[in-house]
């Protein structure tokens, strides 16, 4: 992965990005005079993006102007995208980053490092793919180094989170997902217990062990957790991740193109609690977290749940089954209940839940549902634009738990088809009696085509947001 790292020098030869107010631009020691006069034509054309090829060296041109907010922010990530594809095409192994202000600076830097992402594990001829772009640095004398440590933590977490994502059930089945959380642990410095299916059965999770009735493969039920001594809280924040490794539907069997052929991602909740914690860790954050992720695979077999089962969730709430591809939300209301034991400040879940969501916003946006009080709510819609991980709320109206009624059980796990991401989270709400915030996030989770710097394959979206919040929260 690359590595960016605060210099004070450069060379003469050395590849240059140079990010510059357009506005106030009149020369720069790092442009000849011609290439000066070719800057200022370019702020008249209004253009964005310039290219010098010095023969041993490239400088690529940012010209921006106006305050450096979230929007422009983002901008500079996808301009740093489309640096970072210029600089693979022309074999360049080291990029250096001058800025006015360190903020346009990091973003840069964040969108090149963000688009060097490769998933490689499984080609053979590996080694001749992997691009040659290793080190970003940035040309300051005050950088705080804390900024970019912190940086760096967590491309290093999302980077992980997307490799998880990428994996293939044939290695990642539960088993294995909760060997993958050992290892975050033992790397990040938090702690991993990790239930077998005897102690899921013993707890009574209905809901985790009812879907995994069909597999060949055991549940898991994780549990990780990361407590500094000088936590700021006091009760800890809770995040809880949807940790299907693959979803065939059950006996609702999925239709295959574009469809059961990408459910190895519907573990991509998981992904996120891991990635987080894998950050807040590796960053020493005083803050206490706590992530729980249900593990199975939806798969068919001769033991296979059906629809019009009735089930005894953990909560000791009935279950009647109207769709076995509704399972999501079935391990993820056992681990929600069991969040109730923590005491938590915050319980946040996240889950490629609904392809309802997927058509009310596309995937340009995670849906967002909570009873959160609106502080804590600003708080993350804040940082979903700080890191443009954007967010949309819907409503938990009542009538969407109507829904939900069943005649021969408490509830049943399906609601119309129409809301079908709201009726999903008034199911998941029936299990908190905590502050919650659900993120579905099966839009923007997993990608069928590249976009600016977030691949094709998995995003790791959720972990930029989720850092970015917990961080704040730990400096108040």
């Amino acid at each position: 992965m690359i590595k960016i790292k605060a210099i004070n020098k450069i060379s003469e030869t050395t590849n240059l990005v140079l990010i510059i107010d357009s506005k106030t631009f009149k020369k720069s020691v790092y442009l000849t005079k011609e290439q000066t006069d070719a800057v200022k034509n370019a702020i008249k054309l209004e253009k964005k993006q310039i290219l010098f090829n010095n023969g041993e060296s490239h400088i690529f041109i940012i010209l921006q102007s106006g305050p450096i907010n979230w929007e422009a922010a983002e901008k500079l990530r996808k301009m740093g995208a489309k640096i970072c594809g210029v600089a693979i095409e022309n074999k360049i192994d080291s990029i250096t980053i001058v800025a006015n202000d360190n903020k346009s600076a990091l973003s840069t830097a964040e969108g090149i490092a963000l688009s060097s992402y490769q998933f490689l594990k499984y080609k053979s001829d590996k080694k001749k793919l992997t691009h040659s772009l290793s080190e970003i640095t940035i040309l300051s004398e005050k950088m705080d180094k804390k900024s970019i440590d912190n940086l760096n933590v967590v491309l290093q977490a999302t980077f992980i989170a997307r490799d998880l994502v990428n994996e293939p059930q044939s290695f990642l089945n539960a088993l294995q997902l909760s060997e993958e959380f050992k290892k975050m642990g033992k790397d990040a410095g938090f702690n991993v217990e990790v239930w077998n299916e005897a102690k899921i059965e013993a707890q009574k999770m209905g809901g985790l062990l009812a879907v995994n009735k069909g597999s060949k493969i055991p549940p898991t039920f994780n549990i990780m957790e990361y407590k500094p001594k000088n936590a700021v809280n006091k009760k800890p924040y809770v995040l809880v991740g949807k940790g299907v490794v693959y979803d065939t539907g059950g006996l609702s069997l999925k239709p295959t193109p574009m469809s059961m052929d990408y459910m190895k991602c519907d573990m991509a909740g998981s992904a996120v609690v891991a990635g987080t914690l894998y950050a807040v860790a590796k960053a020493e954050l005083p803050i206490h977290v706590v992530g729980l992720v249900p593990a199975t695979d939806n798969w068919i077999g001769e033991d296979s749940y059906a629809p019009g089962d009735v089930i005894t969730m953990y909560s000791g709430t009935t279950v009647e089954v109207l769709n076995t591809d509704a399972e999501g939300r079935l391990v993820l209301a056992d681990a929600l209940h069991y969040a109730k034991k923590l005491n938590p400040e915050l319980v946040c879940d996240f889950a490629t839940l609904t392809g309802a969501a997927v058509r009310a916003i596309g995937p340009y946006a995670s849906a967002f549902l909570g009873t959160a009080n609106d502080e804590i709510k600003q708080d993350v819609f804040d940082s979903s634009y700080e890191v443009f991980e954007r967010l949309v709320e819907f409503p938990l109206w009542d009538e969407y738990a109507d829904e939900l009624k069943s005649e021969i059980a408490d509830m049943t796990n399906l609601g119309k088809g129409e809301g079908g991401q709201i009726s999903a989270a008034k199911f998941l709400q029936h299990f908190t009696d905590y502050p919650w915030m659900h993120f579905d996030i099966a839009g923007p989770a997993f990608n069928h085509v590249v976009d600016a710097y977030k691949p094709k394959g998995g995003t790791g979206v959720g972990v930029r947001l989720m850092f970015d919040f917990l961080s704040k929260k730990a400096s108040k």
